[in-house]
């Protein structure tokens, strides 16, 4: 299973209490793991966009992860060696998608924590027009903008 919890959802329902509460009650049926993650957000305080996109993966993933064990849960036990085993949810293409993240290890600049390939960059030019940007005729036919 999978326990989710909010820092601020109880005082003293903490962390630390509900991993011992599972570990006792479970002992000997199942274990217990900690995770905690860090701070995932980039940028500002969320919009209330964000906080329903957050929502909507989020349900996405966990009906994800309830239909990947049927295909991985065999006699007590589950089996999580494909590619599948480990994927990011994301946008792609106006389509909410899982990508294997041995995939997208091939495509990302760790670095500078961005995709290599930038494909929204040729929109630039067009972008600064719709803005109504002063452009010269010949900045417009090569396509060259300064940064």
């Amino acid at each position: 299973g999978l326990v989710l919890r909010n820092e601020k959802c109880h005082e003293h329902y903490t962390t630390e209490f509900l991993y011992n509460l599972y570990s006792s009650e479970g002992k000997g049926i199942f274990d217990c793991r900690i995770n905690v993650l860090g701070h995932l957000q980039q940028g500002g305080a969320p919009t209330p966009f964000d906080r329903n996109y957050g929502t909507k993966l989020g349900v996405k993933a966990v009906l994800w992860m309830s239909e990947k064990l049927k295909d991985v849960y065999r006699k007590g036990r589950v089996f999580a060696n494909s590619a599948e085993s480990a994927c990011v949810i994301g946008l792609r293409r106006k389509t909410v998608s899982f990508s294997p993240v041995t995939e997208l290890k091939k495509v990302t600049d760790f670095e500078h924590r961005l995709p290599k390939e930038q494909w929204w960059l040729n929109l630039r030019l067009m972008l600064k027009m719709l803005a109504h940007y002063q452009i010269s005729l010949t900045e417009y036919v090569s396509g060259k903008l300064e940064h």
